[in-house]
């Protein structure tokens, strides 16, 4: 009889042995769908630093090119009074707002750059990635005036050219700034989260 059991429970013993490689084909399965998330991870990261680069570039060159032709000279005036080129030296932050704050706004840029760069480890959204690239390249383009520029370090005075109408003067690091909030918020309405997950609240 119990040579009988021995005889029927022998086929048992291949099924649980077949079901491991199961479970262990099911564990490496899913280490290279990791895997292949982490690529994408990283496009996202080089879209992020592209973006910034790009934005950054044409502030400093535009700042460069205000300085050189602009400053000291009059207004220039694109589209009649409703859009000039007027050169000005900003102390505060965005469009002129708190010119008795540089050193604080010198030390948020500081600190919105090192949460940028923190964050684009979690990166796996595009829209977040060019969000994210204009808001660094803004602020680096503005933070290099404030530690370059007269009157001192980490005091310098940010180079604004772009006067419409009836606004502050600003220039196009405010603006990649401005344009990269807006993505943000749009992106958080709907719910999609810098890691590519989207969420309904």
């Amino acid at each position: 009889m119990a040579e009988a059991e021995r005889i029927i429970g022998t086929p048992d013993i291949p099924e649980t042995a077949g079901d491991e490689p199961e479970r262990s084909g099911e564990v490496i399965g899913e280490g290279e769908g990791e895997g292949e998330q982490r690529p994408k991870g990283k496009r996202k990261i080089a879209v992020l630093f592209v973006v910034a680069a790009i934005a950054y570039a044409f502030d400093l060159v535009s700042k460069m090119i205000v300085v050189a032709k602009l400053e000291h000279h009059d207004a220039i005036e694109i589209f009649g009074d409703w859009l000039r080129f007027n050169a000005i030296r900003n102390a505060g932050a965005a469009f002129g707002f708190g010119e008795a704050f540089t050193i604080i706004f010198t030390c948020i840029a500081a600190a919105v750059i090192v949460v940028i760069a923190r964050l684009a480890r979690k990166l796996y959204s595009l829209p977040w990635a060019i969000a994210l690239g204009l808001l660094l390249g803004g602020a680096l383009g503005n933070l290099t005036d404030r530690i370059f520029r007269a009157p001192g370090v980490f005091e310098g005075a940010v180079v604004d050219f772009i006067a419409p109408k009836g606004f502050a003067v600003f220039n196009l690091a405010d603006s990649a700034i401005v344009c990269g909030g807006i993505l943000i918020v749009l992106l958080s309405f709907r719910g999609l989260d810098p890691d590519g997950t989207v969420h309904e609240d």
